[in-house]
């Protein structure tokens, strides 16, 4: 990825004053609930860098991949996870991407959302509409890559996200995700959080799987629902973290009740795999007489876009 620099020196002045980016995994509840927070105030203006976005699609594609990271310590060995989010209105969905490495990347389907009224609150429903979340995941070993897909209405992609874990997963499972935006429109914090009841067999994708009772689903939803009425007396995270606060505070503060103990804390960052050497390889792979075509009738140097992250590759057509 050709990393794009944040031009607003008071905004990485401000970035630079708080807490860092970073993801803090917690588990609680003499083991029975796991979590995570992340700071993801530089995360969320990096991606709006990179993709040049104005300020209702970063909300939007930050949500939604501040929602992809919070899946990045769920993961099972080296996994690759792609939600696709298909939706009937005008922002149409998104298609976000995370891995076991720590990194998160995503794009709008369509890059500029049609408004037509002033923006009174930041009720995405008008703008996705209703569709289908599809989630793809893919192990280092595996040939084709398990998917599911559930029917989606809410506008709220953290509740989506929960509702998928509930559907196809099985999994009594919390999201929350939250951005922060001064008067100036510019996104001063970000951070997302997850609960969940950990899973005792593997989940459902294990052939070899104990069925669940309903007695021990709802001891599961009963200790969810403690754990997530505690995580209501919290400010938003977009909030808390642009005031300079840390998720030690908000880990053993609110959760005090369960225990919780930090497990582990790591890097999440927004980043893609492209360069320029791979989409130089894809266009020498093409047909000889479209190649010909396009170094006889096409601009030089070719202009090239990732669409995962943004990043413009200018290839001299010489070079193919």
């Amino acid at each position: 990825m050709k990393k794009v620099e944040i031009a607003d020196k008071e905004l990485t002045e401000h970035l630079s004053s708080i807490m860092p980016d970073e993801m803090a995994v917690f588990v609680m509840a003499d083991g029975r609930l796991r979590g995570a927070i992340f700071n993801g105030s530089n995360f969320v203006n990096q991606l709006r860098a990179q993709h040049r976005l104005g300020i209702l699609e970063t909300m939007l594609l930050g949500q939604a991949c501040l929602g992809g990271a919070m899946m990045i310590p769920m993961m099972k060995g080296e996994e690759h996870v792609t939600v696709r989010y298909e939706t009937d209105g005008p922002a149409k969905g998104f298609s976000v991407e995370a891995d076991s490495k720590g990194t998160v990347r995503g794009y709008l389907f369509n890059e500029s959302i049609p408004v037509t009224k002033p923006l009174e609150n930041w009720n995405l429903k008008p703008f996705l509409g209703t569709g289908t979340m599809t989630v793809s995941i893919l192990h280092k070993e595996d040939r084709e890559p398990f998917v599911s897909s559930v029917s989606v209405d809410s506008g709220n992609i953290a509740e989506d996200l929960a509702w998928y874990y509930r559907q196809s997963e099985q999994i009594s499972t919390a999201f929350s995700t939250s951005i922060q935006m001064d008067k100036k429109g510019r996104v001063v914090g970000a951070g997302g959080m997850f609960l969940q009841v950990m899973p005792e067999t593997g989940g459902k994708r294990s052939s070899g799987a104990a069925k669940t009772s309903s007695s021990d689903v709802k001891s599961d939803d009963e200790l969810l629902s403690r754990a997530e009425l505690a995580f209501k007396t919290c400010p938003s995270l977009g909030q808390w973290f642009s005031e300079k606060g840390n998720f030690e505070d908000l880990i053993y503060g609110l959760f005090r009740e369960f225990k919780p103990s930090i497990a582990l804390k790591r890097k999440v960052r927004y980043d893609c795999p492209c360069n320029e050497e791979s989409f130089l390889n894809y266009l020498r792979s093409l047909p000889k007489k479209e190649l010909e075509d396009i170094k006889k009738n096409g601009p030089d140097p070719l202009e090239i876009t990732c669409r995962n992250c943004g990043s413009v590759y200018k290839i001299s057509t010489g070079t193919i």
